[in-house]
Formats: C-alpha cells, structure tokens, sequence
C-alpha cells in the first residue's frame, strides 16, 4: 500500500539525464515553491508507461498552469531513460530510482515477472512537503487517476 494522504513525503536526491549530463534533482527544492506530481512507473521502453509518459508530456502546460512539478520515476538507469526519452519524445523529467530507496520508502514495491521495479503510482505533494494525492494502480496496465490528480492541485 502506498503512503498515504496526510503523510510527510521521504525526501530524495535522484539522477536524471538530460542534454548536458546527469544532473542531481531534490524533492525538497519544490518545497514552499511548487507543488509536485511523482508518478512511478515499472520500466521504460514498455507500452503501458510509454502511454503514459507521452500522453503526460504533451498535457505538461496543464501542470504547469497548476504551478506543479511533474517527475517521472522509475528502477531504470538514468541512461536508458534518457534515451527512451528522447526516442518517445517524452517531456517529463524522469528520475533513476536504480537502488531502489525511493521505490522503498513511498512503498511502491512491485515484484513481478521482469523482477522489482516500482508499482504504477501517483503521488502530489504540497508545497508543504505533505502528501495530498496517494495513489497506486491496482495491476501495473492501469493509469493513475490524471483528472484526481489535477483536482487535487487546483485544490489549495
């Protein structure tokens, strides 16, 4: 089971690529600054998280007009994500959560056929750092709830 709403967020510091190299993101910057949408997926290069991070790449405005932060995090190497990323045209900024402490502490563990990786969920945390959506898909073809999401974010 997902942490649940009310919960302070864990902390973390995870790798993502970009043009210019790896580059260290913090969940704590986007505290008293933004809100942020964490949305765990189990691996690139797969049809389901593909769809998923392709439709929210090109509904990132919506996001942004909600003042909110979107990663994208999963047990995948910073390279591969990148380059599954750049192949998909995906605008999201993913996260490696390679060791999988991040995976861990949200409690979004799935251990399936392709071994463990991060369960499908979705989490928005306040500018306070507190939990106000908590969200894991009942199987991992399942999408998060987009329009809970957002509904949770136009809620001050």
């Amino acid at each position: 089971m997902a942490l649940a709403i009310g919960s302070p967020a864990p902390d973390f510091t995870l790798k993502s690529k970009n043009a210019d190299g790896l580059v260290d993101v913090r969940l704590s910057d986007n505290f008293a600054k933004r809100q942020t949408v964490l949305l765990f997926f189990p691996l690139a290069f797969t049809g389901v998280c593909t769809k998923e991070m392709c439709d929210v790449s090109s509904g990132l405005e919506a996001y942004a007009k909600l003042d909110a932060a979107v990663y994208g995090i999963s047990v995948d190497s910073p390279h591969a994500q990148h380059a599954w990323a750049t192949q998909e045209r995906i605008g999201v900024t993913l996260l490696s959560d390679l060791n999988k402490e991040v995976t861990k502490a949200y409690d979004v563990v799935n251990e399936g056929s392709a071994g463990t990786t991060s369960a499908r969920a979705a989490f928005v945390i306040g500018r306070d750092g507190v939990i106000k959506h908590s969200e894991r898909t009942p199987t991992t073809k399942d999408l998060p709830d987009f329009n809970a999401i957002k509904a949770t974010l136009a809620t001050p």
